[in-house]
């Protein structure tokens, strides 16, 4: 479980493509933390370490993860955002993040709003049935409150240190974004729908 607060920015280093899937290697300062078979969150998706050393890791992304997730299109030199597992003892400063993206989103407008950046992304409605204004979501991993929503879009504030410190910092138009929704709407609907 992850709380969508971004630790570091990480690079792709190396995308290794096979019949089976894809091993992509990132470079990121927190790369010396992991151990084999630990969790770590890039962009929102939770990947499974492989052969760590202190200056990167390896890990590989099976066919499904890559049907849902904007890492279908990672690239040496891309920035990607990093967050390890929350600890029992540690603050949930965002909300719970699973690390299971939803489905794909697509920056349709960025535009200013005093210190902050207003972010609006296009989504599918199988998706945006999930968002309600000043709920949360997690957008490339990142948590945030929703600002607005429509049937088509749902629009996010960043401040300044989110803007600097995720490569949500760099988003432009027509940019493909990992939304993950908040998991309780979903048992709601389950459970409700019984």
């Amino acid at each position: 479980m992850f709380t969508g607060l971004v630790q570091a920015l990480g690079t792709v280093d190396a995308v290794e493509q096979t019949d089976d899937g894809v091993r992509v290697t990132i470079a990121a300062p927190l790369a010396a933390e992991l151990k084999p078979g630990d969790s770590v969150a890039v962009n929102g998706v939770c990947l499974t370490a492989v052969d760590p050393t202190p200056e990167r890791f390896a890990a590989d992304v099976m066919r499904e993860t890559l049907r849902r997730s904007s890492l279908a299109a990672a690239a040496p030199g891309m920035h990607v955002n990093l967050e390890l597992p929350l600890r029992a003892h540690d603050r949930l400063g965002g909300h719970v993040v699973q690390g299971h993206v939803d489905g794909l989103g697509t920056v349709a407008e960025v535009r200013a709003d005093g210190f902050a950046r207003l972010v609006q992304i296009a989504a599918p409605p199988e998706l945006l049935r999930y968002v309600v204004e000043k709920g949360s979501i997690a957008v490339d991993g990142v948590s945030l409150t929703v600002a607005a929503v429509d049937d088509e879009s749902l629009t996010v504030s960043l401040i300044p240190e989110t803007l600097e410190r995720t490569n949500l910092g760099v988003a432009e138009p027509g940019a493909t974004v990992n939304l993950e929704v908040d998991v309780l709407a979903k048992y709601v609907e389950k459970l409700v729908a019984r």
